[in-house]
């Protein structure tokens, strides 16, 4: 194969990579600029108009990188696996790309909810290379590109999430989230070599082969634990979510978004290529009337705990951020849910669903980040007599937050309804219907911090009187444009799901 080819086939990822160069230089020069005004001037105006000035600028560079990585992901072939499984192409990996992209390029637009970040050129950036980090996620079959993906992700999300110097619980999520990302990437490529020393290989399709002809060993079974601790850590499963509430908690608004949405996508696709692709002849059973060891039990346990933990703690919080932080958690137990249930049917179902609520953290972040801007908090207390200040904010906010619950007609019900049917089709004599149930309980509970919200809202009106209405909301079109977008988006997957759902399930192999 030529470089020529090569460079046609990665394109996508060269084009984000270029994108972000470009992003960063235009940093660099009006930064310069803006630095030689300032000792020439002691006009702070004139330094805040052009710090806006230049994420405005930034920001539609990073839009249109990423637009153009869309259309260059369209052009490639339908299937091509490159240097053992290194770079994939295929019509799931093309898919992703895209959701990936997009919900980065959602993130980038809602940049103006917070006070422009004091280098802009270097923010956005860091967003293109953590999106470059989730397309070799996504489009990688082998362990070793797999880490590099998620080392690339994650160094660029500890600096993100530790951007804003003028706030201190910004540097310390950035803090809380480097050492638990470090922990849990020793323990993922701890548990690779593992399986690299008793396999001899580290491509996802070798690996299982390797399995399906090997006697389960000791060594082997401490490499796949692991394996699996790491990716836990990384979607914020119980018990190894807590670095997630300080992260979404202080970090920038379109960091929290980010990182709740894009990181969550890459991480299950990847994850469910792992344990259904790689150790597959290592399943196991997680059925409560036949359960045999495997990773199988190890991710209904992760996902039980994280449902149960995830909604039971969200109950007690006042902060809209931390809430929807340990809801997070409470969500990647639902989406476990499907893997644990295995087959094409299980894998399609998981993805479903992890995209349905990453286009709806997303918004619901959109949401918070407005109300903190306008109000300079984000408590439970900030949302009140939002109706009254912002009908359409407050309509857009009851979409994601009755989505997030599962309420029918919205993309919520539907992705836990198709995960579900799937779990209990799973096995003979319904065998996850305890993983089921207890799935239902968490939905049950989690109703009612999420009507929470909605009471203040809608019904609470105490903050009304101290608020000026006259400024709220008056700005921001393009943020408020976005949001009403992912709402209508929101609303569209849970009438017409099949729009998403059908390409997942063609695509899942």
């Amino acid at each position: 194969m030529s470089y020529l080819e090569l460079l046609k086939l990665a394109s996508p990822e060269i084009v984000i990579v270029i994108t972000a160069l470009v992003v960063l230089a235009i940093g660099l020069v009006t930064g310069h600029a803006k630095s030689s005004a300032t000792i020439s001037t002691a006009k702070p105006a004139h330094t805040v108009s052009h710090t806006s000035t230049t994420t405005g600028i930034c920001s539609v560079v990073a839009a249109l990188g990423l637009a153009i990585a869309i259309g260059a992901i369209l052009v490639l072939p339908q299937s091509t696996t490159l240097f053992g499984g290194m770079l994939v192409i295929t019509p799931l990996t093309r898919l992703f790309k895209i959701i990936c992209i997009a919900l980065a390029f959602f993130t980038v637009l809602l940049i103006t909810l917070q006070k422009p970040p004091r280098h802009p050129g270097e923010y956005l950036a860091l967003i293109l290379f953590a999106t470059v980090g989730l397309m070799l996620l996504v489009g990688s079959e082998e362990l070793l590109m797999i880490f590099i993906g998620l080392e690339l992700l994650g160094l660029s999300l500890y600096v993100m999430t530790a951007f804003d110097k003028t706030d201190v619980r910004s540097a310390e999520a950035g803090l809380k989230y480097l050492l638990f990302g470090s922990t849990s990437s020793a323990f993922t490529l701890f548990g690779i070599s593992l399986i690299y020393g008793m396999s001899g290989t580290t491509g996802l399709a070798a690996i299982s082969e390797k399995l399906a002809t090997a006697s389960v060993q000791p060594l082997l079974a401490v490499g796949i634990v692991m394996t699996l601790t790491g990716f836990a850590f990384k979607i914020a499963a119980a018990p190894f979510h807590l670095w997630a509430p300080d992260a979404y908690q202080g970090a920038p608004v379109p960091s929290a978004a980010f990182i709740a949405s894009g990181s969550k996508v890459a991480s299950f696709v990847v994850l469910g290529k792992i344990v259904l692709v790689g150790f597959a002849p290592m399943h196991g059973s997680a059925d409560w009337h036949a359960m045999t060891a495997g990773w199988s039990p190890v991710l209904a346990a992760l996902a039980a705990l994280s449902i149960l933990i995830g909604n039971m703690v969200a109950l007690a919080q006042s902060n809209v951020r931390r809430l929807l932080a340990y809801s997070a958690v409470a969500h990647g137990g639902y989406t476990l849910i499907g893997l644990v249930a295995g087959g094409r049917d299980g894998f399609s179902a998981a993805l479903f669903y992890t995209t349905t609520y990453a286009i709806t953290l997303v918004g619901a972040f959109g949401v918070v980040g407005l109300v903190r801007r306008e109000t300079d908090g984000d408590d439970l207390s900030n949302f009140s007599g939002l109706w009254s200040r912002s009908p359409l904010m407050a309509g857009c906010m009851a979409i994601f937050m009755l989505s997030l619950a599962g309420i029918p007609p919205l993309a919520g019900f539907f992705g836990k309804f198709y995960l579900f049917s799937v779990a209990l089709r799973a096995s003979p004599n319904h065998g996850l219907l305890w993983l089921v149930a207890l799935a239902l309980l968490g939905s049950f509970i989690s109703l009612y911090y999420y009507l929470m919200v909605l009471k203040f809202v809608f019904v609470d009106k105490r903050a009304e009187a101290s608020v000026d209405r006259s400024s709220l909301f008056s700005h921001h079109g393009l943020a408020k444009v976005t949001i009403s977008l992912l709402a209508a988006a929101v609303l569209l997957l849970g009438v017409m799901p099949d729009i998403l759902a059908g390409q997942i399930l063609a695509a899942v192999p």
